[in-house]
């Protein structure tokens, strides 16, 4: 669960982040640069110790999926949706994780019930908190179907990684994941070029390039890998749940470090509730964590 804590922390200041550096930036241009800038951390170690092809083939598709296309559908709905819709039709991506954990042969992860309970309070719990007045109205079907998407591929490669996860089991996982990372490269290039994306390179200024240096190496390069790391290593139903963690800590920086304000109710309302996600998935879905590299024991 360490993993996942510090990437929720992490991604919670990058979504001020990206609002207050990166506006005006072609969105194809931004998924492409934050994955090329990834690559590199980890293209060194595929010559040490490379995998079988199929293995490796099986990666790449899970980071065409996981990272490029949820890239490609997360910023295609910008086109459709104001960005606090897009916020908050994310809140559905742990119930993709459960759902999709027992498509792929875990449904002793989830415990059923108590699975998908954790998963439904984790969904109630993000609403509450990025539920404003006046917000409601109907968006664009396009826009939301998009989003639905992004949401899907994010959770199947999550729960793909894992699932593959014991087929290289005496790699380490840094050793394989720049395989991700092409896949992902594969998926948004194409869409950056098509669209001119990359004339967003004369844009940017000291600020923003730094801004996207940032994201790209730490909250793309390292909090990716560290995120599907964690994922082999918890419960789904846990899994589920933080998916959706980044979203208080989101709100929290955004008060404290941007001066944004947010009502005090709501925001302790959805921490309970979360919370309450958490502790239910760790207590009551009793579930065994698999193997993720040689040596390596289960929790």
């Amino acid at each position: 669960m360490g993993y996942l804590l510090l990437v929720s922390i992490v991604w919670g200041l990058s979504i001020p982040l990206v609002k207050g550096q990166l506006t005006g930036l072609d969105p194809f241009f931004l998924g492409f640069a934050r994955m090329a800038l990834a690559l590199p951390l980890f293209l060194p170690f595929l010559a040490r110790r490379p995998v079988d092809a199929p293995v490796a083939w099986r990666l790449f598709g899970i980071g065409a999926v996981q990272y490029g296309f949820m890239y490609v559908c997360l910023f295609a709905a910008f086109r459709y949706l104001p960005a606090y819709q897009i916020a908050l039709f994310t809140v559905t991506t742990p119930l993709f994780v459960a759902l999709l954990a027992r498509e792929l042969k875990y449904p002793q992860l989830l415990g059923a019930l108590g699975a998908l309970g954790a998963a439904v309070l984790a969904i109630l719990g993000a609403a509450v908190i990025q539920f404003q007045p006046g917000s409601t109205s109907l968006a664009s079907w396009k826009g939301f179907l998009l989003i639905q998407a992004s949401n899907a591929a994010f959770a199947f490669g999550q729960v793909a990684y894992r699932s593959l996860r014991p087929r290289f089991a005496e790699r380490a996982d840094h050793e394989v994941y720049a395989w991700l990372y092409l896949g992902a490269i594969a998926a948004t290039l194409p869409f950056a070029a098509a669209l001119d994306g990359f004339n967003s390179l004369a844009r940017l200024t000291p600020s923003s390039g730094l801004t996207l240096a940032y994201l790209g190496v730490v909250a793309s390069g390292l909090c990716f890998f560290w995120w599907n790391r964690g994922a082999t290593r918890t419960r789904a139903a846990t899994l589920a749940v933080f998916n959706n963690l980044k979203i208080p800590f989101a709100v929290l920086f955004a008060i404290t470090l941007f001066g944004e304000r947010a009502p005090p109710g709501p925001l302790l309302a959805g921490a309970l509730l979360l919370g309450a996600a958490l502790y239910l998935a760790e207590r009551f879905v009793h579930s065994p964590v698999p193997v993720t590299s040689a040596g390596a024991r289960k929790r």
